[in-house]
């Protein structure tokens, strides 16, 4: 099963239509985005996921967003949807997930919700709005999980505070609003996601210059 450990920047396509999967996405694999997610509050998400996994599974990781169901874990599954991400905790969709050896990212705001979607088996975990709680929640967060678990912070995330997740302790980030608006051109999609992944980069370059693991 793919990972996102060598890309971890998952596209958060909300709102896109099926007619716009094939503008959109080839850029987004070309600028380095190896995870895409189609929330289902978008329209016709059953036939945007369908196509995008057809069309693009092989070379990027195709997820679900807003995922607030069982019975929706199961679609995607019968789609080859890859990545089950949620804005909430329900142990019964992350085991669901599971079961069906898809990765899933459960939302968590505080250490609480975090140990719940932890002890159903989630291995990566959505801070949202991470904007709010900024990178020093970041660090006080990480303090108590478990080194193996991944901790993403998503909502309101620029190319300019990306790199403070990232040395706060985040193994990534997922980009929504601030890469992908509603019928936005599709070059502007392109732009806005070179500007995260140039971002990404020099996080990578000054903390090899500085010596620190990533």
């Amino acid at each position: 099963m793919k990972t996102m450990t060598t890309a971890p920047l998952v596209a958060i396509l909300r709102g896109i239509r099926p007619e716009e999967i094939d503008s959109h996405l080839p850029l987004l694999i070309e600028a380095g985005f190896t995870a895409i997610e189609i929330p289902l509050n978008s329209p016709d998400w059953e036939t945007s996921i369908g196509h995008a996994v057809s069309a693009y599974g092989d070379r990027v990781t195709i997820g679900a967003g807003t995922v607030l169901s069982v019975e929706n874990v199961d679609r995607l599954a019968a789609l080859g949807c890859r990545l089950i991400i949620a804005p909430n905790s329900n142990p019964a969709v992350i085991r669901r997930a599971l079961h069906h050896d898809m990765q899933a990212m459960p939302g968590c705001a505080t250490p609480g919700e975090a140990f719940i979607a932890i002890e159903a088996g989630a291995r990566q975990l959505k801070l949202f709005p991470a904007s709010f709680f900024g990178p020093g929640y970041v660090r006080a967060l990480k303090t108590v999980l478990p080194a193996s678990v991944e901790l993403f912070a998503v909502g309101g995330v620029t190319p300019e505070t990306l790199p403070r997740y990232l040395a706060a302790g985040c193994a990534g980030a997922g980009i929504g609003g601030e890469l992908y608006r509603a019928g936005q051109p599709a070059e502007q999609t392109q732009k806005q996601a070179l500007a995260f992944i140039a971002a990404h980069q020099r996080f990578i370059t000054s903390s090899q210059q500085n010596g620190e693991s990533i």
